[in-house]
């Protein structure tokens, strides 16, 4: 949620920035104004009421000991003084509720290093990481390879749910725990991370915290009832909101988190792509790594996270680049996004496999994590996340990258002591 004192003395500014992400966002903040200038006058207008409420207090004892016309009159005066207030402020309080509606719908504004754009087309490559491969024979796309080898199963998975879904099997289910315990075991041992395993449900107002409500809703799978639960998005909702409505002390930042967490997606906006895999799935494993720290060095924070996040790929020897997202590809939350994007050898290009957000004030102003300054005020921390890394989708690197001409894929030596010492599917 952007600060709504600032975006209302400095509307200019802001919707010059909400604008870079495409007219939509500039949009969402319009009706503030009109809003803000309402309840403006509203509580003035109360202030004003009140305060003749108060001078006539003393005057209306008097004349009713009196009793007489004159008393009458005030009286009278004083009802309609007394109604109109109850009514203003029940007005007040719809357009409090209207206004935090509107503030939750609009985006982060981008940051001033973000470049403009509103496509992934307008992304920026900033750096690059390993040879992408070239094998001499035909290339196998994973579901293909995944199936030959019986570790994937699709079909099984679509005959009791659906599409997008599939079914681990044997070495398949047993690469996907590796998988997991290599990245934990990474984030916690060598970058510092503290291992957390949060709830898989949460209630709305965490999803709001962190931006996933209301603008995504149609993506959120929830339970039925009147007081619903929502199946995360992704491990950054429970991990941010470990600090709601908390006060920090300065002295705990950075606080580093990482959890493993299935994660649940509807892919509203999505029919049509990658209809086949395991590139987008409505039920996926995922590593996420989320830091609360200080406004001070926050961007460095970023960089770290995404060093992170790669040391990943390196490791499994899976070639990638990265990307600076432009101003119309990031999410709703961020105000600046790093994606790292593995070489898919079978689709001949580079596909996301993480992204490393930095959501400044956003998050932590929706969710009210402060933390108490040097100086003595409470003060709105940052917020960082990214994948590290989406479990499935490292899957597709190694089984595409390392697979061989007789259909085998060859372990990279770092995952081997996770796979009981395997060197070698098939």
């Amino acid at each position: 949620m952007l600060d709504r004192k600032k975006l209302v003395a400095d509307p200019e500014t802001y919707l010059k920035g909400l604008a870079r992400r495409g007219d939509y966002a500039a949009d969402a903040a319009k009706p503030l104004f009109e809003i803000e200038s309402r309840w403006k006058q509203l509580k003035s207008e109360v202030d004003d009421l009140r305060h003749q409420q108060k001078i006539m207090g003393p005057k209306m004892s008097v004349l009713a000991k009196e009793g007489g016309d004159e008393f009458a009159k005030v009286r009278q005066e004083m009802g309609r003084v007394s109604s109109r207030v109850k009514a203003a402020d029940e007005e007040i309080r719809s357009l409090e509720e209207q206004r935090r509606d509107v503030l939750l719908r609009i985006p982060n504004v981008p940051h001033e290093s973000v470049p403009d754009g509103l496509s992934e087309e307008d992304n920026k490559e900033v750096d690059r990481w390993g040879e992408p491969r070239q094998p001499d024979f035909k290339v196998q796309a994973h579901w293909e390879l995944g199936e030959a080898l019986g570790i994937i199963d699709f079909e099984s998975a679509a005959r009791m749910s659906g599409a997008r879904f599939a079914v681990l099997k044997g070495a398949g289910a047993r690469l996907e725990r590796a998988l997991i315990q290599f990245m934990l075991d990474l984030h916690t041992q060598e970058h510092g991370y503290v291992e957390v395993w949060p709830p898989y449900l949460v209630r709305r107002h965490a999803m709001e915290g962190t931006g996933q409500l209301p603008n995504l809703e149609e993506d959120a799978y929830c339970t039925a009832g009147d007081d619903p639960y929502f199946l995360i998005p992704t491990a950054e909702v429970p991990l941010v909101n470990l600090h709601r409505e908390e006060i920090v002390d300065k002295e705990q930042l950075p606080i580093k988190y990482v959890a493993y967490t299935p994660c649940f997606r509807a892919e509203a906006g999505s029919h049509g792509k990658d209809v086949r895999g395991l590139m987008r799935q409505h039920q996926f494993s995922k590593v996420e790594l989320v830091k609360i720290v200080e406004p001070e060095g926050a961007y460095d924070e970023l960089e770290s996270l995404r060093r992170n996040a790669e040391e990943v790929l390196r490791r499994l020897e899976i070639p990638y680049r990265v990307m600076l997202l432009s101003a119309g590809d990031m999410g709703f939350s961020a105000t600046k996004t790093y994606d790292l994007e593995a070489w898919v050898p079978a689709q001949d290009r580079y596909r996301e496999i993480s992204s490393c957000s930095n959501c400044g004030d956003f998050q932590a102003r929706r969710a009210q994590i402060r933390y108490r300054h040097a100086k003595g005020d409470n003060r709105f921390c940052h917020t960082l996340n990214g994948s590290g890394l989406a479990v499935g989708r490292t899957m597709i690197g190694l089984l595409e990258n390392f697979q061989q001409a007789d259909g085998s894929v060859i372990l990279p030596d770092a995952l081997r002591p996770y796979m009981g010492g395997l060197s070698k599917l098939g």
